[in-house]
């Protein structure tokens, strides 16, 4: 490969189902210390290049060149549901094989400073919060120091305390990162170039350049590229008039249509693709539940996380939630925001009432309450409502970009982004009186937030939600505010 190219792509090809291409041709080099974007539509095979990196999957066609003296490390989205029942320790020795150092508790311990997780390493991972567990698994990839980082989603559950630490660290990270987000603050802050996957047409183009000059550079193209199609269509059009016109004359007349309609044919094969963006969902409305009462939820106290031990909070003033209401908990990763959704979707525990009657609708930032081994039309059936048809339940399904070959799926083969939409299909149908959002913008593609933050203030039952996505909380018409930094 050429000096300082660490990583490149030679027209690569790559379907999982025969016939239905991810890839075409896909062309693209990575230079050693650059840190670059991964963007596209949903499904454009921004994590099929992942795998394709790390030899999970294997080209149809073409090569990938890496090299030979490249280590690669990858943070994924989410912990697996198996490695739940580990120990800090015990998930992190993993990364070692079976040629464990006698030393390797220094190399644990450094790798989780070099991300500010602060945690006793005998901790389980199902009892830590969602932003810790964002901070472990990048701990994950860096434990071999690697060439070449991948990073899918990691901002997913991180305060902004998080994101600045990953921030800095990124920028101080002086070998190959690649990184795929929907966090257009962050992806700016430290990215040096971009490789666009197309969904439609299955190729790939390279751009140099911060994240925000390339969205521009990319807008640009798709305005020039309509411009010229709209040139080329007048053009066509004058064209075929007048050869028809001459067509019928004699003569000379005649080879002067030929050459119009061979313009004609001309124009119509430099019309270029119009790069398309990704279908954004319908507006949709969550039904509340009938005839819950006055007081949908009271918090009188609670437990937060300090210094790693539960301490007990009595609110001065409780919180109580009236439908309509929309309640922010906010607080650093760690103080126990999870932990207290948890308590409410319980119902009825000591220091949380929740009104008679009142049902619960969940959505949970790790999607536990979701069935992995179940298709989505069970699922969504599971949520319908008495007096609800099979064709409400397509049609809600379809707003979510649910339909035809997504309802025979198994819950567990959907990306994260259609687990999220798949939740919020099933909120539609429950017609709960209270909801509960936990990280609901997690894995969600950006054009879907408005449409989610709109529906969430049309909501006419009582709502909590977690976020640290601060332009999402900004769309929200937050009545009620409990800051469990400041109890």
């Amino acid at each position: 490969m050429d000096n300082n190219v660490v990583l490149r792509f030679y027209n690569v090809d790559y379907e999982y189902v025969e016939k239905k291409p991810v890839l075409t041709e896909a062309n693209f080099s990575i230079r050693n210390g650059s840190k670059i974007t991964l963007m596209g539509q949903n499904g454009a095979g921004k994590s099929t290049i992942f795998k394709l990196i790390t030899g999970e999957v294997k080209p149809k066609a073409g090569k990938i060149n890496i090299d030979k003296n490249c280590t690669i490390g990858i943070a994924k989205q989410v912990i697996d549901k198996k490695d739940l029942e580990l120990t800090i320790e015990e998930y992190l020795k993993q990364t070692f094989g079976d040629d464990v150092p006698y030393n390797y508790i220094v190399k644990v311990k450094e790798s989780m400073n070099a991300v500010n997780l602060t945690l006793p390493v005998d901790k389980k991972l199902k009892d830590m919060s969602g932003g810790q567990q964002a901070r472990l698994l990048l701990t994950y990839s860096l434990m071999q120091s690697p060439d070449i980082l991948l990073l899918d989603e990691p901002t997913n559950n991180l305060d902004a305390d998080g994101i600045g630490h990953l921030v800095t660290f990124l920028l101080m990270y002086e070998k190959t990162v690649l990184v795929i987000s929907h966090d257009a603050d962050f992806l700016n802050s430290f990215t040096d170039g971009v490789i666009y996957l197309d969904v439609y047409t299955k190729t790939i183009d390279q751009y140099v350049g911060n994240y925000f000059d390339v969205v521009e550079q990319i807008q640009n193209k798709i305005e020039k590229d309509v411009m010229q199609n709209a040139r080329l269509v007048k053009q066509i059009k004058d064209r075929k008039e007048k050869a028809n016109f001459f067509a019928h004359k004699g003569g000379n007349l005649r080879a002067l249509a030929k050459k119009l309609r061979e313009e004609a044919e001309e124009a119509e094969n430099s019309m270029v693709d119009v790069r398309k963006e990704d279908r954004t969902i319908r507006d949709f409305i969550i039904p509340v539940q009938e005839d819950i009462g006055s007081c949908v939820l009271k918090i009188e106290h609670l437990s937060i996380m300090e210094n790693h031990k539960v301490i007990d909070k009595k609110l001065i003033v409780p919180t109580e939630l009236y439908k309509g209401d929309k309640l922010l908990i906010s607080g650093p990763n760690g103080m126990g925001k999870t932990t207290l959704l948890k308590r409410i979707a319980k119902g009825n525990v000591p220091g949380i009432e929740i009104g008679k009657d009142v049902k619960i609708g969940y959505y949970t930032q790790d999607f536990s309450n979701l069935k992995y081994d179940q298709i989505v039309f069970d699922s969504l059936k599971e949520s319908l409502q008495e007096g609800m048809t099979e064709q409400d339940l397509r049609s809600i399904a379809a707003g979510f970009l649910l339909s035809g070959e997504f309802m025979g799926k198994k819950i567990g083969d959907l990306s994260e982004g259609q687990k999220g939409l798949l939740a919020f299909a099933k909120l539609v149908l429950e017609e709960p009186g209270l909801i509960i959002f936990d990280e609901p913008t997690n894995h969600i593609n950006f054009r879907h937030i408005p449409v989610i933050a709109e529906a969430i203030n049309n909501y006419d039952g009582a709502v909590v939600i977690v976020s640290h996505m601060d332009d999402f909380v900004r769309q929200i018409q937050i009545t009620r505010r409990l800051e469990l930094n400041k109890l």
